[in-house]
């Protein structure tokens, strides 16, 4: 179409040179005009560097957020609450079972049938709560392990606490042999109360540690601490009626620092070792 035909401000546009744009604050604002802020350069601003991506690592369960291990510890925590209704006159006389070495028969001697499930249940809740407390001193206390446990929590935790189940049932059997060879039945039969008595309270002692310690695990080395001193002051406890029950005389003194070595210092050395082997074995 000729530009004679087209309107007039069309021919205008056509016919007019291109004007080109010239900012006016090409080199980046004035003070005046940045709110009396002097900018500079993008040089002189903070730069964020990013980190080099490295090899994904796999998410680290803990235990308090698996399911399998969280079920597994209020299992043990239910069968207590279960028994306690028929079962709660045992708990009132651990004092009596702990301590106490009179001889002649009195009401404590005999469990009921109540009273032995409510036993079952505390020795099966504190043998869950020390497979937890294993669990987490191998994390904190063996660095090199620590990798080895990520990927099947409930694995571990469910074997260290057939490793404390098996540890405490050695024990008992043990104390029964030695009971019966170094005293009478009466002296017997009081020493494997004593240690029935001190691992239930242990376990109930230990709970509220172990409840800080998933809710915390960054003050695990306090807490695990803690619970050391707790478990050291039951054996302790132990320990004196023991020696209450098989002093008789100045040499027997001998004979009770050889069971302090062979019966309570050696059994937690095996016990660490087979800690340490079941990670190896587990991560094979």
């Amino acid at each position: 179409m000729p530009a004679s035909t087209l309107p007039a401000d069309t021919v205008q546009h056509v016919d007019t040179p291109m004007q080109h744009f010239v900012p006016s604050y090409s080199d980046g604002f004035p003070a005046a005009v940045a709110g009396d802020s002097a900018l500079g350069t993008i040089d002189t601003l903070a730069v964020m560097e990013i980190p080099p991506a490295g090899k994904a690592q796999p998410f680290a369960r803990s235990p308090l957020h698996d399911t399998p291990s969280m079920a597994l510890l209020l299992a043990g925590l239910l069968a207590v609450a279960l028994s306690y209704h028929a079962g709660y006159k045992y708990i009132g006389n651990l004092m009596h079972y702990m301590i106490s070495t009179r001889r002649r028969g009195n009401l404590f001697e005999d469990h009921t049938l109540h009273e032995t499930t409510m036993l079952t249940a505390l020795m099966a809740n504190t043998c869950i709560v020390q497979g937890f407390f294993i669990y987490y001193a191998v994390q904190l206390f063996c660095p090199s392990l620590a990798p080895l446990l990520k990927g099947s929590t409930f694995l571990h935790i469910a074997l260290f606490t057939a490793l404390a189940a098996g540890f405490t049932i050695a024990q008992w059997l043990v104390f029964k042999v030695l009971g019966y060879t170094f005293t009478d039945k009466i002296g017997a039969r009081l020493w494997v109360e004593g240690f029935k008595a001190t691992q239930s309270l242990v376990g109930l002692l230990l709970l509220p540690v172990l409840v800080l310690l998933l809710l915390y695990p960054t003050h695990g080395k306090l807490l695990l601490s803690i619970g050391a001193v707790l478990y050291l002051v039951a054996r302790l406890i132990f320990i004196v009626k023991g020696f209450r029950i098989f002093y008789s005389n100045l040499p027997s003194i001998v004979y009770f620092l050889l069971y302090l070595c062979a019966v309570e210092i050696v059994p937690l050395a095996v016990m660490a070792g087979l800690t340490v082997w079941l990670c190896g074995t587990l991560s094979l």
